[in-house]
């Protein structure tokens, strides 16, 4: 017998499951549910009952200067985790110094394109590089001539304790009109003297860079 086909019978490592962060996706659904005609939601359109379950780790947040988004309204959850109430604090002062500039990327493509943004989070602490937290950024409409962002934080159970995250990954997608896919004629509804408020569906599309 040869040593490869020992190998073979050896135990392997288990392959590590992938992080499952909780009502982010939530987040991200009813953020698109609100979307119409191509246009962002708008800050007076959040219901808070569309973040039921998520309530705790939200946030919106102003643009401030280039990069720069300030809070203006935070769950109980992340001023638990930061250890402070975080209104009127800039995002990044829940950063590491050197993640800084990333998260900075983030926020103004955001704000300025506009894209939605989701960074996966790790520790200055502990084990350095490992997954501890996943934040997700969407753009809103202006509101007074104000660029606001929701945002949405979750974390692993383990990682409910004061840190400074580092930037580990990050993905953005640029935000696309809605597309209005006009009905074939032939299909359509007869008319019987009632307006039709609206015809066809609406298709969502991303591009990713």
């Amino acid at each position: 017998m040869t040593l490869c086909f020992l190998d073979r019978f050896r135990p392997r490592p288990a392959t590590p499951l992938p992080i499952l962060f909780d009502g982010l996706a939530q987040v991200r659904a009813y953020w698109e549910a609100l979307r119409s005609a191509g246009q962002l939601p708008g800050r007076a359109a959040l219901d808070p009952r569309g973040l039921s379950g998520m309530l705790d780790r939200v946030f919106l947040a102003e643009r401030i200067g280039h990069g720069l988004a300030q809070i203006r309204v935070a769950g109980s959850g992340l001023a638990d985790f930061a250890g402070t109430d975080l209104r009127g604090l800039p995002l990044s002062c829940l950063f590491a110094a050197d993640s800084r500039p990333l998260l900075a990327q983030s926020v103004e493509r955001v704000f300025a394109e506009p894209a939605l943004a989701e960074l996966d989070l790790g520790s200055d602490r502990g084990r350095l590089g490992q997954t501890i937290a996943r934040l997700l950024l969407l753009p809103l409409a202006d509101d007074a001539g104000n660029r606001t962002l929701l945002g949405a934080l979750s974390f692993v159970p383990e990682a409910r304790s004061a840190c400074k995250f580092q930037v580990l990954a990050r993905r953005e997608e640029r935000v696309a009109p809605l597309a209005v896919v006009p009905v074939n004629p032939a299909l359509a509804p007869q008319e019987t003297g009632v307006p039709l408020r609206r015809r066809g569906h609406l298709t969502l599309v991303h591009f990713s860079e």
